[in-house]
This record gives structure tokens, sequence and C-alpha cells, in this order.
């Protein structure tokens, strides 16, 4: 795969994310299926105004080894199912973030966008629909593992992430059987699967 080019300021974002996916509000939770929210989140850099998406950095999780968590071990973005409590999809991905990372979104003045909703493809992986929402935290945003479910928690530049040397593919193995899913490889950790998925077409977008 080609390196992808990352050419569009912080500031032009949501608008490039609402014309490509639709706006924040079209984000509806899916009546057949139960659903989880995640958050892409956005670090600028110190001191620029209005920096280019492709010098901010991401925030990304390693999840816990669990035998309970069909994703145990893998990189991901904060989220999780939305609770009855939650008063929308919004609403939880940024309660997720807080219990996972300790790291405060408020989703009036940071919400950016969204992404298209999708779903696990492996066949062992549970039936749910999962929404990526996309936030713009403060330059000097701090995250830290604040839930059992966390190994540690990640600051990713973006262009890192569209780097072509840090592509390559990722051998999954279950029992006897193995398959190869394109990842990105930096530093020593492996992204792929779903969080791939949600960041590749987070990338292709902008």
């Amino acid at each position: 795969m080609a390196e992808i080019p990352v050419a569009t300021r912080l500031s032009r974002l949501p608008a490039v994310l609402a014309d490509r996916f639709g706006p924040v509000e079209s984000a509806v939770p899916d009546p057949r299926h139960r659903n989880a929210a995640i958050a892409l989140i956005l670090r600028p850099p110190p001191g620029v105004t209005d920096p280019m998406v492709r010098a901010c950095e991401v925030l990304a999780i390693q999840r816990a080894e669990s035998a309970r968590d069909p994703w145990s071990g893998q990189m991901a973005l904060p989220g999780g199912r939305v609770d009855d409590a939650d008063a929308g999809l919004l609403a939880a991905s940024v309660r997720e973030t807080r219990e996972e990372t300790g790291l405060r979104l408020d989703a009036a003045r940071d919400t950016v966008g969204r992404i298209e909703m999708l779903r696990p493809q492996g066949v062992r992986l549970p039936a749910i629909a999962i929404w990526p929402f996309v936030f713009r935290a403060e330059p000097g945003a701090a995250a830290r593992v604040n839930s059992r479910e966390v190994a540690s928690v990640h600051w990713f530049r973006i262009d890192a992430l569209t780097d072509e040397s840090n592509r390559g593919s990722y051998a999954w193995k279950q029992g006897g059987e193995v398959r190869w899913f394109p990842c990105v490889r930096i530093e020593d950790r492996v992204i792929w699967g779903l969080t791939y998925r949600v960041l590749m077409w987070f990338l292709e977008a902008v």
C-alpha cells in the first residue's frame, strides 16, 4: 500500500468528516445489535495554532490480557459498550475514555466528528455495532492506565501511521488456524484488525 497523504488542517477536519461520514448526530444506535462507542483522540503539537492532521498524535491503548476479552492484548482505541445510563453513543465514548485512560473529554468542546459504524468481521467475535467518534484533545493532554482492562497507553504520531515503512502483515493464530492481516508496526506495537480498519478509514478521509 502506498503512503497515505494527510493534507488536512485540524480546523478543516469537522467539515471533512461530516462530508464523508455525516454529522455526529446522524450516529444512531442499531436496535438489532449491542452498541459500543470508541474514541479516536487527536493531540495537536504545542505552539501551533492550526496544525496539519499528520502532525498530531492519536491516543491508543493496549488491552490487558483476559480470557473474557475477545480483543485480549490487542492495540485499540479507548471505548466500550453503551450503558443504559449513557445519554447516547457520543456520551459513551467520552465516559469510556475517562474510565480507561483518565482523559476527560468535553463532548461539546472537543468533538470533531465521527467515522462510519463498523462490525467485527470474525465469526468468533461478538455481534456488536461499533461507532467511532473523533475528538481533539489539548496539546498537553495526558493519559494513563486507569482501568484493569488496559495494560498501557500510547500516543502515536499520525505521520508514523501513514509511513509505508511501518506497514506489514500480522499472523493471527487460533488453534491450528493462521490468517494474515494488514497492520502497522510502530514503537514495538502492532495495530491490526478492527483498530487498523478505523484508523485507515480516518486517514483515507483526511
